[in-house]
């Protein structure tokens, strides 16, 4: 395939995100100047508590024409002027992913183009860029999500050293399942941060503690399923609250050390959790307690997005050239 070529400063990537439950869509000129971001969340897994993996690939191939559409339309750019696409190829559910990772490949091959794969993690890294293009490694990062708890340091964009992440369940996930067994709607985590607001911190629930850097949420999930069974008459916002708190300790606990033994002065925040206000402001209190600098995106960059795929496309595009169109996806895939 002959691409033509290409710009960094000025060029235009097409952003394309299918990972789980949303089917997203974004224009980016350059590294960071979002012209477009249209996602489009699959309400359909609501009745069952969480996502149906063939149900999420149905709805992928239902919604990503109609979706890339609205985000071309939305920038004012057009097929011709796109200069690379860039589309998550790991981690992810691997239907959902063989759908926009095929797609992409199909439509840089027919317009000529350059095709980036990118690392879902990576993206939720660069959503911090598009917040704050001035932003510059070395820095700590925490990448919390639904699927995902990564505490990191970014050495360079796209270089990284791993220094923790979840022995089980993903922050995110945690808080979906505590919903679940407080009998609110999916999605949960905003549901259980709404509730958290009325209730109070009474029930005294264990931090999590897996050593290290690592996480671990599932045993505190347990406490919580086993405190509903023993005490039921319990005000679930009680129970919401006291959640929220032990597991948000867990979390400004392990950067609170990663502070300490790396001596960083930027910790960046990103994915779905990062969203939480009363996370937001436990960290704005440790940042101003340990004098560092806390990044954290604005809400609709913390979700699942396409717009930091499309960053971290155009940047691994220009250090490292376009992905061949053999890339296979994969549900799983270190950080590298």
């Amino acid at each position: 395939m002959t691409t033509r070529p290409l710009d960094h400063a000025s060029s235009v990537c097409l952003g394309i995100e299918t990972s789980c439950d949303e089917t997203a869509a974004s224009v980016v000129r350059g590294r960071a100047t979002v012209l477009s971001s249209i996602v489009s969340s699959q309400m359909v897994h609501a009745e069952y508590g969480g996502v149906v993996p063939e149900l999420a690939a149905r709805a992928h191939m239902q919604a990503i024409v109609p979706v890339i559409e609205a985000a071309l339309s939305a920038s004012g750019v057009s097929w011709s002027e796109l200069s690379l696409v860039a589309v998550t190829s790991t981690p992810g559910l691997m239907g959902a992913l063989l759908v926009g990772l095929p797609f992409a490949k199909a439509l840089c091959y027919s317009l000529g183009i350059p095709f980036v794969g990118v690392n879902h993690i990576e993206g939720h890294i660069f959503a911090l860029r598009l917040e704050h293009p001035e932003l510059e490694p070395p820095f700590l990062a925490a990448v919390l999500s639904g699927g995902h708890t990564e505490l990191l340091v970014v050495e360079d964009w796209c270089r990284y050293h791993m220094l923790g992440s979840t022995i089980d369940d993903a922050c995110g996930e945690a808080f979906d399942k505590v919903a679940k067994l407080l009998g609110l709607p999916y999605p949960g985590g905003a549901e259980v941060e709404k509730l958290s607001r009325e209730g109070r911190e009474s029930i005294e629930f264990p931090v999590p503690d897996a050593g290290g850097f690592d996480f671990s949420f599932s045993g505190l999930k347990t406490a919580v399923l086993y405190h509903r069974r023993d005490h039921p008459d319990t005000p679930r916002a009680d129970v919401a609250a006291s959640f929220q708190r032990a597991a948000v300790r867990a979390v400004t606990g392990r950067i609170e050390q990663a502070v300490r033994k790396t001596g960083y002065r930027k910790v960046g925040v990103s994915g779905g959790v990062a969203a939480n206000g009363y996370l937001r402001e436990r960290l704005t209190e440790l940042a101003q307690r340990h004098e560092f600098r806390l990044l954290v995106p604005r809400p609709a960059y913390c979700t699942d997005n396409a717009a930091m795929i499309a960053a971290a496309g155009a940047e691994r595009f220009a250090r490292f050239g376009p992905s061949s169109l053999d890339l296979p996806a994969a549900a799983r895939t270190p950080l590298a």
